[in-house]
């Protein structure tokens, strides 16, 4: 069944709608807060976003946040952005601020799906539309998702795992992503429908690492290694953190380099590590590409229309079916990091530098 939609909508929030621009950018702090802003364009409305954290990934300061500023700016609407800092109780109370504001649209990145249901059935009440972004909310009534197809990330991810060990029999441990991110159960899944069908690959550990914290990954992997005895030969790593945190271990072992691994958000570090060849891979998602698409969404609805998707994704709580944008992952390698910088996903500068300055000039990245 699809889901159903759960507004009466923006017609009735007439005198909501009719905010005035803030005029000019501004921060709330040195903490990656809030920022606030209006591109002073014919947009309608307020949108709200909250990103997730900073710990998870550096993806939603360094990338999401500008990209999605430019995004609203450069389509005239007014917007706040505000990151929750991993805290539930904080990202509750930033949506009833976002909600008594005014913001006639809201976008989340939720850390659990069921504060982050909680916030949408809040919304919902007060005629704000909600739109899920990058995670889909479980049990939630989002009008869309904005995301990319995590399935197939997990599903390059594996390819890519494959491709580094080739034939080898090989022992393969998982360190997947949070257990309330649903995103990091489609990655795990992507992952096993590629190397489950590899019958000389076996599965000598497998652990899912809470709230994506890399301190905590490290650590998880150290007692899957040791508890492996050591014998391991490729690490499936939900993202470049987690891969990192493995590549630490190994490095203390000396087997850093030796032992392939995978990643995810084409970070500076992942980057760095794929062109050292401490990691074998990592998937690239433009930030630029997602906000494009959340932007495209969240004025659609702050206009009251309805926003084109690309087919619908499953909830699995109840099996309804939500509105979905879903854009396509790119595999990186040493052999394409260049496509990042080129893209914008990173810059040259960041990743070229000290000892990676020649591996850049190697992989022709100037």
């Amino acid at each position: 069944m699809k889901r159903k939609h759960s507004l009466v909508l923006v017609p009735l929030l007439g005198a909501a709608m009719a905010l005035t621009a803030c005029g000019s950018d501004s921060d709330s702090g040195s903490d990656g807060g809030s920022d606030a802003g209006s591109g002073g364009g014919d947009a309608t409305g307020k949108i709200g976003v909250i990103l997730p954290d900073t710990e998870s990934s550096v993806r939603w300061e360094s990338a999401d946040r500008p990209a999605l500023e430019a995004a609203f700016k450069e389509a005239g609407v007014d917007y706040e952005i505000q990151n929750a800092e991993g805290d539930a109780e904080k990202m509750t109370t930033i949506a009833d601020s976002m909600i008594g504001s005014g913001v006639t649209v809201l976008a989340i990145v939720n850390l659990d799906s069921e504060s982050g249901a909680a916030i949408q059935e809040k919304a919902a009440s007060q005629g704000v539309a909600t739109i899920d972004y990058d995670r889909l909310t479980l049990g939630g009534s989002a009008e869309y998702y904005v995301s990319f197809d995590n399935t197939k990330v997990g599903e390059l991810q594996g390819q890519g795992l494959a491709d580094c060990l080739g034939d080898k029999d090989a022992n393969i441990v998982y360190l997947n992503g949070s257990p309330t991110d649903n995103n990091a159960t489609l990655f795990a899944e992507g992952a096993h429908s590629v190397l489950d069908d590899m019958s000389n690959y076996t599965v000598v550990g497998e652990q899912a690492v809470p709230d994506w914290d890399n301190e905590q990954a490290a650590t998880i992997f150290q007692q899957l290694y040791t508890a492996a005895d050591g014998k391991v030969d490729g690490v499936l790593a939900a993202n470049d953190g987690l891969g990192g945190a493995a590549i630490s271990i190994l490095e203390g072992a000396g087997q850093a380099g030796k032992v392939p691994v995978t990643g995810q958000d084409a970070t500076v570090e992942g980057l760095q590590n794929v062109l050292a060849g401490t990691q074998c891979m990592t998937v690239y998602k433009s930030a630029t590409q997602e906000a494009g698409a959340l932007a495209d969404v969240a004025i659609a609805l702050a206009k009251g229309e309805d926003a084109e998707t690309t087919g619908t994704t499953v909830d699995s709580s109840d099996d309804s079916e939500v509105p979905s944008i879903l854009l396509d992952p790119q595999s990186i390698t040493k052999d394409n990091v260049g496509d990042v910088i080129d893209d914008g996903g990173q810059k040259a500068a960041d990743v070229c530098t000290g000892k990676f300055a020649d591996l850049c000039k190697e992989a022709g990245i100037s």
